[in-house]
């Protein structure tokens, strides 16, 4: 039951930062990433502390002499694999957008509403700094919560074979208040981030399982972001 209680405290913390976050007066206010990173990153910490007290953070030892590693270990080729999974997620979230929100539907005004919350992108090209040290700090943070404490915890309730399927569900659960957050009159609830979370919760949690290791989904979710948020937006014009 501790374990349980655990799982719904974090994600109610999350799904209420979530909902004051992308409240509509706070689009492109230093007040949105606030209450988005904030809560985030102090389960973050206290994941990462219950890790390297159970010495799952970080291991010396590795898989070729017998031992397992711990969610920080790199190894070859992480960076590669993060590549491949940011680029099938950039792939999936292009064709969502050409088929459920194109151009010109009332349905465009959930990515437009997404985007305006975030910010203007003049102001983002002019911090370019602070903004990638935000997507690093949050992804990061995100990967240790989700694919690394609740997927911890899980595992110590169904299983490791489903933990990571399950996490994702949860991950995708705690932006549902988005959907009324980020709504639309004409185009009705939003539900682009918690259709987001879902899919990139199970890329990034199989490559958590596949590689028994944190790095290549954290690789994986800073170039995601960085390309729908800089490079090639999925809504208006891209910086």
């Amino acid at each position: 039951m501790r374990n349980v209680a655990y799982l719904v405290g974090i994600v109610v913390v999350v799904a209420a930062s979530s909902h004051f976050a992308f409240q509509l007066g706070r689009g492109g206010q230093p007040s949105f990433l606030v209450w988005l990173a904030v809560p985030t990153i102090a389960i973050a910490v206290v994941g990462a502390v219950r890790a390297h007290r159970d010495g799952d953070l970080y291991r010396r030892s590795s898989f070729d002499d017998g031992g397992g590693l711990g969610w920080l270990n790199v190894r070859s080729g992480d960076f590669t694999r993060g590549f491949a999974g940011a680029a099938l997620l950039f792939v999936s979230a292009w064709g969502f957008t050409k088929l459920v929100a194109p151009v010109g539907s009332d349905r465009e005004s959930w990515l437009a509403r997404l985007y305006l919350q975030i910010g203007d992108p003049t102001s983002l090209r002019k911090s370019v700094v602070f903004v990638v040290l935000s997507i690093l700090v949050l992804a990061v943070a995100e990967e240790l919560v989700w694919r690394g404490l609740v997927t911890s915890i899980l595992a110590e309730l169904v299983g490791t074979q489903r933990a990571w399927v399950y996490a994702a569900v949860l991950y995708a659960v705690a932006q549902v208040p988005t959907l009324w957050a980020l709504s639309d009159p004409v185009a009705g609830l939003n539900p682009v981030l918690p259709v987001a979370a879902l899919a990139s919760g199970l890329v990034w949690g199989f490559m958590a399982r596949r590689f028994g290791r944190l790095l290549p989904g954290i690789f994986s979710h800073v170039l995601f972001d960085w390309t729908v948020l800089m490079m090639f937006r999925l809504w208006g014009p891209s910086i």
